[in-house]
C-alpha cells in the first residue's frame, strides 16, 4: 500500500502477540460468514455499546485521568487496566480529545438508555496489554506509550476511530429497525468526524507521526482477515484522510473482522485477548 514504509505488512505481523495464546501470528484465515437473519438489532447495539465503553475510557483517561463514572458502567463492570492523563502540548489538540470524550461517553450513555435492562455492563479492558501488542504489531517499539504524549495519544485513538467506522458501516446492512438504523448512522458520522480530525493531525505532525499510522493500519489489515480494508494516512506521495473503497465509500467489517482487530488475533473461535482479556460482553464476543 505505501512503498515508504520501513516495515512491509507481512514483516510488521511477525512479532504480533497473540494475548492468551503465547504464539505470533501464523498464516491468516478468513471470518467464518455470519448471516444477518441470526443477529437481532439488541445484540448489533450491545456489540457497539462494548466498543464505546473502551474508547469512552480511553479518552476520558486520556483527558481527566479518570474513567467512566461507576453509574455509566453497569451493576458489575469489569477492571480497567492501564491509562493515565496525557499533558498536552497544543491546546487544539487538547481541546478536540477532550470534545472526542465527551461523544464517546454521550454514545455509552445513549446505548444504555436505549439498551435499558438489556444494557450490557462494562466489559473487562486491558489498554496496556492491548497496546502492547499493537505495538509490536506495527513495529512501534516496546517503549510505545499511548498516553506518553499527544501524538501517541492521537495515534492511539486512530487505533480505535479506524476500527470503529468500518464497524457501524458493517451494522447497517444488518439492522432492521429503521430507527435503530438511523441512531447508527448518525454516530457513524460522529466517529467519521473523530476519523478524519485523528488522521489529519497525525499527517500534519510530519513523516514520523504519519509512517507509524501507516504501519498501524497494515497490521490491522492483516489481522482483520478480510480483503484490503485498511488505508494509512499517506501514499503515493501524498495525503490520504479518507479510508474508501474507489467509490469513495466507507470500507465495512463485520462483527467477527473487528473482533479480530480488539482481540489481537488471527484465529477462529477466539472469544478474548488483546484490549478484552475477559472478552466482550453479549452475544458477538467470538471470532
Amino acid at each position: 500500500m505505501q512503498g515508504s514504509l520501513h516495515l512491509s505488512r507481512r514483516q510488521s505481523l511477525q512479532g504480533l502477540i497473540v494475548l492468551g495464546a503465547g504464539a505470533a501470528l501464523s498464516g491468516i484465515t478468513r471470518p467464518s460468514p455470519v448471516l444477518a437473519q441470526d443477529i437481532s438489532d439488541e445484540d448489533i447495539f450491545r456489540f457497539a455499546l462494548n466498543l464505546e465503553y473502551m474508547e469512552a475510557e480511553y479518552y476520558l483517561r486520556g483527558t481527566t485521568g479518570m474513567g467512566i463514572d461507576a453509574a455509566d458502567a453497569g451493576s458489575k463492570p469489569g477492571d480497567v487496566v492501564g491509562g493515565k492523563q496525557v499533558s498536552f502540548e497544543t491546546p487544539a489538540i487538547g481541546e478536540f480529545m477532550q470534545e472526542v470524550a465527551e461523544n464517546e461517553l454521550a454514545h455509552v450513555r445513549f446505548y444504555r438508555k436505549t439498551l435499558g435492562t438489556n444494557a450490557v455492563d462494562r466489559p473487562a479492558i486491558d489498554f496496556d496489554a492491548g497496546f502492547k501488542a499493537v505495538a509490536e504489531a506495527a513495529g512501534l517499539g516496546p517503549d510505545f506509550d499511548p498516553f506518553g504524549n499527544e501524538t501517541n495519544f492521537v495515534l492511539g485513538g486512530m487505533v480505535f476511530e479506524d476500527v470503529g467506522v468500518t464497524a457501524y458501516a458493517g451494522a447497517a446492512t444488518i439492522l432492521k429497525n429503521k430507527d435503530f438504523l438511523a441512531a447508527a448512522a448518525g454516530i457513524l458520522a460522529v466517529e467519521a468526524y473523530h476519523m478524519g480530525m485523528a488522521r489529519s493531525t497525525l499527517y500534519r505532525k510530519g513523516e514520523k507521526a504519519w509512517k507509524a499510522a501507516n504501519a498501524v493500519s497494515d497490521a490491522r489489515d492483516k489481522i482483520d482477515g478480510s480483503d484490503d480494508k485498511d488505508q494509512g494516512i499517506q501514499g503515493g506521495g501524498k495525503a490520504n484522510m479518507v479510508p474508501s473503497t474507489p467509490d469513495a465509500i466507507a470500507f465495512t467489517r463485520t462483527p467477527q473482522e473487528v473482533l479480530r482487530i480488539v482481540y489481537l488475533t488471527d484465529k477462529d473461535g477466539v472469544s478474548k485477548g488483546g484490549f478484552y482479556p475477559e472478552g466482550m460482553n453479549g452475544t458477538l464476543k467470538s471470532t
